[in-house]
């Protein structure tokens, strides 16, 4: 296996585990009414909540022991219940004999201001507050507190508090925040508790966003409830359902608002710097790819946040975007200092079997809902987005002309003088636009010549990314120095510029011709009868010189008269004497008209 494949296969690995995340936790979002009046912010959302969540069916205590097998199921081996604390997996069935385990209260017993009876349905009984736990491990807890803040690892003491491990943490605290949401005489403290409050509450809220609502708890919530929820996802059979929802289950961020404060400090950005309003947008352009190629891997984004309290933030895509991360239960934690980054695998789920752009986008919202932080602060914090983007290019296409596709070109000199400075030919080589703004570079890899190189020469050199629609310009010569019939051809060899799935584009060829020969030499000899005599000079008369008329032939037809002939002859007189003889037949024949008209 390659490493592009690999690398090709883990990001559909990725995307699809994110997707089948997406779609667990869709069928257990509460009914999209259900929260509908849950519209203020701190004491007055903690009442609103409050009436919410009253609206339920008492199980008693001693459901609890069956309720068990569906509210904590193991998703992975039938039959088995997780426990609380240290995850265990073991059979669910309740047996009074030897309890292997037994129903841990979160919230203390001693705490909460009533005893748990098995026929009793009270504040003792509520399921939300059992968890199915260890024996040993639940006595050793006891009625202790949790905490303490930067707590990590297993299970167990951190001085007088107890941590409940890194897999329960949130599960933990989101309990507690719904105890004492749903029962106003329950409170959460930072100092000891005494009473009926609990805490740590600090370290409660560091748990929340540490450790966000997993498929286990998001389960656990929608089981407790038993009906049917969001979207017409069906109803899970539970014959002991309350028929209620933990809130910071379905919306862990009502919790700032809730139990800190309404000045959530929290921004998030990705790319540079926030805008004024906190919003931020980033390009991941994937580049550029031929038709047929595989679709680049997905990179990482960096999300970042500004300011040290903790926020949830949701993460949607459109197009053909794909994102690692995705979701509503997705959580920046509670900082003492400096910022915090998160890496987002963004890519796209597409095909290049066409030329064109494939994109989409990311878009992360910071989901705090309190409004007093200052601008671009917690719920004031615009969207921050990741544009990502692919060319899809068709392949190059060579040409000698953008007109049409031409492979083949012939230049032919015809017949020029030796020593004569014959005009170049200018020619040129474009690329063909095969899709109009997404067409690869076109590559001249090498040149392939024969025949008469050195008399018939060209400019054309390799050259590369030559954009669709065009051209490159290049000269064909002449040499004129020899006499001559030469011709000569050159091969061009093209590709896609260098992208993945280039591919070689095959040959053009380019042939050169032409014919040198030796200057023709002007003689007196103006009739072509070999020799250089009076008729010569009457072709003259009648133009049939090289230059018809000219005192220059009659001078070149003067020089050459008393040359040697070409061929034997009679002497030729001088021109003058042959102008005088010339003039004397006339007279002669004057003469001669004259006596005859005497006699």
């Amino acid at each position: 296996m390659t490493r592009r494949v690999f690398v090709r296969l883990v990001c559909i690995v990725v995307f699809l585990i994110a997707l089948s995340r997406q779609a667990t936790f869709a069928q257990y979002e509460a009914p999209t009414t259900y929260y509908n009046s849950a519209t203020g912010a701190g004491a007055t959302l903690k009442t609103q909540l409050r009436t919410i969540v009253t609206t339920m069916t008492g199980v008693n205590y001693g459901d609890a022991r069956f309720s068990a097998p569906y509210t904590d199921a193991d998703p992975n081996i039938s039959g088995n219940i997780l426990l609380i604390y240290n995850r265990a997996s073991i059979d669910g069935t309740w047996n009074s004999t030897t309890l292997p385990w037994n129903r841990e209260h979160i919230w203390p017993e001693s705490r909460l201001g009533a005893s748990a009876s098995n026929g009793t349905a009270n504040i003792a009984s509520d399921q939300f507050n059992l968890r199915p736990a260890n024996v040993a491990i639940n006595s050793n807890r006891g009625n202790s507190p949790f905490g303490n803040d930067t707590a990590t690892g297993e299970y167990g003491y951190r001085g007088s508090q107890w941590y409940p491990g890194d897999a329960d943490a949130g599960d933990v605290a989101r309990a507690q925040f719904y105890m004492a949401t749903r029962y106003s005489q329950l409170s959460l403290v930072d100092t000891s508790p005494s009473g009926l409050q609990m805490g740590d509450l600090s370290a409660l809220v560091n748990f929340h966003y540490r450790d966000v609502p997993d498929t286990f708890e998001q389960r656990r919530n929608h089981t407790i409830y038993g009906l049917a929820g969001a979207s017409g996802s069906p109803a899970i059979t539970n014959p002991y359902r309350q028929q209620n929802r933990n809130p910071y289950v379905d919306h862990p961020e009502f919790v700032w608002s809730v139990f800190v404060d309404q000045q959530n400090d929290s921004q998030l950005y990705v790319g540079g710097a926030p805008s004024a309003d906190g919003s931020s947008t980033h390009s991941l352009n994937l580049g550029s790819v031929l038709v047929g190629a595989a679709v680049p891997a997905a990179q990482n984004v960096s999300l970042s946040k500004n300011g040290l309290d903790g926020t949830y933030f949701e993460v949607t895509t459109s197009g053909a975007a794909t994102s690692s991360i995705s979701g509503r239960y997705n959580a920046f934690q509670v900082l003492t200092s400096g910022t915090d980054t998160r890496a987002l695998t963004v890519g796209l789920n597409t095909n290049t079997a066409t030329a064109g752009l494939r994109s989409g986008a990311v878009t992360i919202n910071n989901l705090d809902i309190t409004t007093d932080g200052g601008a671009g602060r917690g719920n004031n914090d615009g969207n921050d987005t990741i544009d990502v983007s692919l060319n899809v290019l068709s392949h190059a296409n060579p040409s000698f002309t953008l007109a049409n596709d031409e492979n083949s070109l012939n230049l032919d000199f015809g017949t020029v003088t030796m020593g004569s400075v014959v005009p170049a030919f200018e020619f040129e080589i474009g690329n063909l636009i095969e899709t109009a703004g997404f067409t690869a570079g076109l590559d001249l890899d090498s040149i392939v010549s024969a025949g008469d190189v050195s008399a018939l020469t060209t400019s054309l050199t390799a050259f590369s990314s030559l954009d669709a629609g065009s051209t490159n310009s290049f000269l064909a010569s002449i040499d004129t120095s020899a006499e001559g019939t030469f011709s000569a051809s050159y091969t061009l060899n093209f590709s896609d510029e260098d992208l993945p799935g280039a591919a070689g584009l095959g040959a053009m060829t380019l042939t050169l011709s032409g014919i040198v020969e030796a200057a023709a030499v002007e003689t007196g000899d103006f009739d072509g009868d070999g020799d250089i005599d009076g008729r010569d000079f009457l072709a003259w008369q009648r133009g049939e010189s090289f230059d018809p008329f000219s005192s220059s032939d009659l001078e070149l037809w003067q020089g050459e008269y008393n040359a040697p002939p070409v061929v034997a002859s009679v002497a030729v007189p001088e021109p003058s004497s042959v102008l005088c003889l010339l003039v004397l037949a006339g007279l002669s024949g004057s003469l001669r008209r004259r006596l005859s008209l005497a006699l």
